[in-house]
């Protein structure tokens, strides 16, 4: 069963990586976070190892973000647009299961992301600011720990932004509409949490847009509205739970002539 199940997360990843797109995506997020420490060096400004990675991360987290719902807008949507949905829904696999190994693919991808920006961003900032290792005042002393956990919190916001799009991609079977509507919640989800203020709407601080960020703990254990590290968490898993359980309603009750 676990053998049957690993060998539709490997039919997926194959999907995924078959395309060039992908890789072009891949390559372009490995140049952003080989580049960005390049022109931070030739700026001469004083700036530690971790400091750098976090400019760094900081920028081509958004990269990651968006590569990671693309992926996410197609996996499903694209084999309907295609046509290959009936042919993957008369193999001997149950549609959640299917679903399922979509979802876990998805996930790859993105902790794979986050792989390339931490490996590739470490190295190239330990590589050109070697000699800078101190720690300073302010933000240019952000430390390995912190850097480290910001990495965390914006991949765990990227992969909650992608599950969007993931659900979005299901439900209307649009990578287009997908793409459009996760990258707006992304982009403007802190517009949103200044109008629906949690200290002025008690029943805000249960909004999904003012958890999806959960860097603001690093320097503080308070969050929005005075909420905890747990609170946010809980809102984030229960969000990504109905997405999942949404996906899996329509997905596996959908009438692929539709």
């Amino acid at each position: 069963m676990l053998n049957n199940f690993t060998r539709l997360v490997a039919n997926e990843n194959m999907k995924i990586y078959y395309r060039i797109r992908t890789w072009v995506m891949l390559g372009i997020l490995l140049l952003f976070n080989a580049a960005m420490p390049t022109m931070l060096y030739f700026t001469n400004a004083p700036m530690d190892v971790w400091t750098v990675f976090t400019w760094t991360e900081s920028f081509t987290i958004y990269l990651s973000t968006i590569f990671t719902v693309i992926v996410a807008a197609d996996i499903v949507a694209g084999e309907f647009a295609g046509g290959t949905i009936k042919l993957l829904l008369i193999r001997p696999w149950s549609r959640g299961k299917i679903l399922l190994s979509k979802f876990t693919s998805l996930i790859l991808f993105g902790l794979l992301c986050a792989g390339i920006t931490a490996v590739v961003g470490i190295a190239m900032s330990l590589l050109l600011f070697s000699g800078n290792t101190g720690l300073s005042n302010g933000f240019e002393g952000s430390s390995m720990n912190n850097s480290l956990l910001l990495l965390l919190t914006d991949t765990i916001q990227a992969l909650v932004i992608s599950l969007i799009a993931f659900m979005l991609s299901t439900v209307f079977r649009s990578g287009g509409l997908a793409i459009g509507l996760s990258l707006l919640v992304l982009f403007t989800k802190d517009i949103f949490g200044f109008i629906f203020n949690p200290e002025r709407f008690e029943w805000a601080k249960y909004l999904l847009f003012l958890h999806t960020d959960l860097s603001g703990y690093i320097q503080s254990p308070v969050g929005p509205g005075g909420v905890g590290l747990g609170f946010s968490i809980t809102i984030l898993v229960v969000y990504c739970l109905l997405f999942m359980l949404i996906s899996w309603l329509v997905f596996t009750k959908r009438d692929v002539a539709a």
